[in-house]
């Protein structure tokens, strides 16, 4: 059986006790280096997910008569793995037990509520600028090569620089902070965040 098990934005205290009991009784667990690190006491066999999803399909494959868990970050099926191991596997055979993704996080945090929210991610995939100028509320998982900095820029050039973007860095972490900026006011370069985009404050 594989379960696809989400781990909330950062620490085990966001991870739902279903989630913790899974893991607990797992064979097998699959999850990136930071995640795996918060099982130290974990005996069976691991794995860490990395960027070669085609072998490690084939490598679960193998293990489907164990119990697999693979970690994800946030909610399985938002932008994560959950999509991926599906669409392989079928739901028939594969388990999603949801989390919280950094997007509830943040709104959480931050009193934002979530009706008619726009939720995307610029996560390998090319961003539609004018859609995001257009949208009054969207919220926004972000990389690398698109970030706070590269958001804020493209509204500037369309007129939409007195938008309020919310940015929310290394949630849940020691090192959280949360950033309430104008889009003309953002600059700096920002880690692991999750932006909400505002017409207004």
């Amino acid at each position: 059986m594989l379960t696809v098990a989400g781990m909330g934005p950062a620490s085990l205290a966001l991870m739902t006790p279903m989630a913790l009991d899974t893991v607990a009784q797992a064979d097998v667990l699959i999850g990136g280096k930071r995640h795996l690190e918060q099982f130290p006491d974990f005996a069976g066999e691991r794995r860490v997910l990395d960027a070669d999803i085609p072998g490690l399909i084939r490598w679960i494959a193998q293990r489907m008569h164990q119990r697999v868990v693979v970690l994800a970050s946030g909610d399985p099926l938002f932008y994560g793995i959950g999509k991926r191991l599906v669409a392989e596997f079928g739901i028939e055979e594969v388990r999603i037990i949801p989390g919280i993704s950094a997007v509830q996080y943040l709104c959480a945090k931050t009193g934002i509520d979530m009706n008619d929210i726009w939720l995307t991610s610029s996560h390998g995939r090319d961003v539609d600028f004018d859609a995001l100028a257009r949208s009054p509320k969207t919220a926004m998982v972000t990389d690398v090569r698109c970030g706070p900095r590269e958001i804020a820029a493209a509204l500037v050039a369309r007129g939409a620089g007195e938008r309020w973007l919310v940015i929310g860095e290394n949630l849940a972490m020691e090192n959280e902070h949360i950033h309430w900026l104008l889009a003309r006011d953002v600059h700096a370069q920002y880690e692991m965040n999750v932006v909400v985009i505002l017409n207004e404050r």
